[in-house]
C-alpha cells in the first residue's frame, strides 16, 4: 500500500460539522494527524477544506479519504459529485477515493468502472471500497487489475471479522476501521481495563493497537484533545501475542453497530 508516514492511523470526522469539526481538526493536526477520513455523505468536506487551507501544511503531508455513496452511482452523477468534493475540500485532487457503499443490487461493475475514470481523469491518486462483503472483494479482483487501497469496514474488538481479513489476504485489499472503538462500548470491557492498566496505557489506545496489529488501518474520531493525542500515540508500544488472542476472544459477541436496520441498502455481511 502506498502509505505515506502515518497513514496507518486517520483521523475519522463523522458526525462532525461546522465549528466542532474545525477545532477537533485543528487539534488532529497540531497532535500530528495527516489523515484525515470523510465522505460526501458527512457533509462536512467543506469545513474541513476551509481548515485544511488556513493550516498551512504542505499538500504533500496530507493524505485525504472522501467517499461517494450510492445515491452517486449513475453515469450523469458520479464525477460531477467527485468535483464538488474537490472545490469543498479545496483540493486538485483526493489521495483516496472510495465507494462507500456497494449498490442494492449487488452489481458493483458500474461502479467501480466510475471509480476507475475518476482516478483516470486524476481526480484522485488511490481507489477504493468500503462496507464491501468478502465475496464483492473476490468480484472485485476480477473486474480490474488496478490496485484498490483499501475497504473500510466496521472493525472492533466485539465483532469477529476473521472472514474478511481472509478475503483482505487473499485479495491483497487491506482492511481499514471504522467504529474502531464500537462507540465507546468496547472502552467498558473489563479485559480492555484490565490490560489498560498493564500497559499503563489508556483503553482505546490498547484497542486502537490491537486492531493497527491485525494489520488494519486505524480511523479514529475524538473531539476531546486529549483523547486525540492519546488515539495518536501508538506506536510506541506493542501487546503481546497473548494479550492480542485474549482481545479476539472478545469478537464472540458479534456486536455490530452498522447493520440493515442502521442502513437498509447494507449487503449481507460475512
Amino acid at each position: 500500500m502506498h502509505h505515506k508516514i502515518g497513514h496507518q492511523r486517520a483521523f475519522g470526522t463523522y458526525p462532525l460539522k461546522g465549528d466542532e469539526l474545525a477545532t477537533a481538526l485543528i487539534s488532529a493536526l497540531d497532535t500530528g494527524y495527516r489523515a484525515i477520513d470523510t465522505a460526501q455523505m458527512y457533509q462536512n468536506e467543506k469545513d474541513i477544506g476551509q481548515v485544511l487551507s488556513s493550516s498551512g501544511i504542505n499538500r504533500n503531508e496530507l493524505l485525504i479519504t472522501s467517499k461517494v455513496p450510492v445515491n452517486q452511482f449513475s453515469k450523469n452523477l458520479f464525477i460531477p459529485s467527485v468535483e464538488r468534493s474537490l472545490v469543498d475540500l479545496q483540493l486538485d485532487y483526493i489521495d483516496i477515493l472510495l465507494l462507500h457503499w456497494p449498490p442494492a443490487d449487488g452489481n458493483i461493475t458500474p461502479s467501480v468502472e466510475w471509480l476507475l475514470e475518476a482516478k483516470q481523469l486524476g481526480l484522485c491518486k488511490h481507489i477504493g471500497v468500503s462496507n464491501y462483503n468478502s465475496s464483492m472483494l473476490y468480484e472485485l479482483a476480477t473486474i480490474s487489475d488496478e490496485p484498490f487501497v483499501c475497504n473500510q469496514i466496521e472493525f472492533h474488538p466485539l465483532l469477529d471479522q476473521s472472514i474478511m481479513l481472509d478475503a483482505s489476504n487473499q485479495t491483497g485489499i487491506p482492511i481499514s476501521s471504522y467504529c474502531s472503538l464500537a462507540r465507546g462500548k468496547v472502552l467498558k470491557e473489563p479485559l480492555i481495563l484490565n490490560l489498560a492498566e498493564q500497559y499503563q496505557r489508556t483503553p482505546s489506545q490498547i484497542v486502537l493497537k490491537w486492531i493497527l496489529q491485525k494489520g488494519v488501518s486505524v480511523n479514529a474520531m475524538s473531539t476531546k484533545p486529549a483523547n486525540i493525542k492519546a488515539n495518536f500515540n501508538i506506536m510506541d508500544f506493542g501487546l503481546s501475542n497473548v494479550d492480542i488472542a485474549r482481545i479476539d476472544t472478545l469478537g464472540s459477541q458479534h456486536y455490530r453497530i452498522v447493520d440493515k436496520a442502521l442502513v437498509p441498502w447494507a449487503p449481507e455481511w460475512d
